[in-house]
């Protein structure tokens, strides 16, 4: 794994953790994944945002910022790592959900927060349309999601496409998961590796076997 620190990001129902787990496996990495079952506030979020998205988010920046100093201790990890999230993503959460001056008490905590976490070396962005995130989400069954509207995940959708259209920190390896099966499809799980061992930097897009 050349990549000290890998990042695998997308919406809801993409596909981030299963496959952070078979890259952490592959190359013999740390794994850091999302703990949506800790936060107190997830359930009645889903049921009204309004009146849940601050303390919601909050919880998570925090969740996730505890999580992610983990990866500036070396030795934790041997030196590498791969989460199914990003920080970034907070932002990304809150502007969807947030009213102004909410928004504006987040952004005072979230730029105090941020230094605090690592830069990924890669970004994985798993793509998938609004009708595979959905039956993907009712598949898994998580009675937390089952009031998640399609209007919110198609415009939680269209904000991850507008976030990495403008994302320069790191090199992005843009992956259709749609069309790619990782978990069932040993061929298309090989062809992600070698792209991953190839990409040498900005946007790169795999969007067909």
């Amino acid at each position: 794994m050349k990549h000290r620190y890998i990042v695998v990001e997308g919406p809801i129902g993409s596909g981030k953790s299963t496959l952070a787990r078979m890259l952490a496996e592959r190359f013999g990495a740390g794994l850091l994944l999302e703990d949506p079952s800790a936060n107190p506030f997830l359930p009645q979020f889903y049921r009204d945002m309004k009146r849940y998205a601050l303390s919601t988010q909050m919880f998570f920046l925090f969740q996730r910022v505890n999580q992610l100093a983990s990866i500036k201790q070396p030795d934790l990890f041997e030196g590498k790592a791969v989460a199914d999230y990003m920080l970034a993503k907070d932002t990304l959460f809150a502007t969807l959900t947030l009213d102004d001056n909410e928004f504006a008490l987040y952004t005072q905590l979230y730029n105090h927060l941020r230094p605090q976490a690592p830069t990924p070396d890669l970004v994985i962005y798993l793509q998938a349309s609004v009708e595979q995130l959905m039956q993907r989400i009712q598949r898994r069954g998580r009675p937390m999601e089952r009031s998640m509207s399609e209007d919110y995940l198609a415009r939680l959708s269209d904000a991850y496409t507008r976030y990495f259209y403008d994302y320069a920190e790191s090199p992005v390896l843009i992956v259709n998961s749609d069309r790619f099966n990782f978990v069932d499809r040993q061929d298309d799980f090989n062809l992600l590796i070698k792209r991953i061992e190839g990409i040498r930097g900005g946007k790169e897009y795999m969007n067909a076997a």
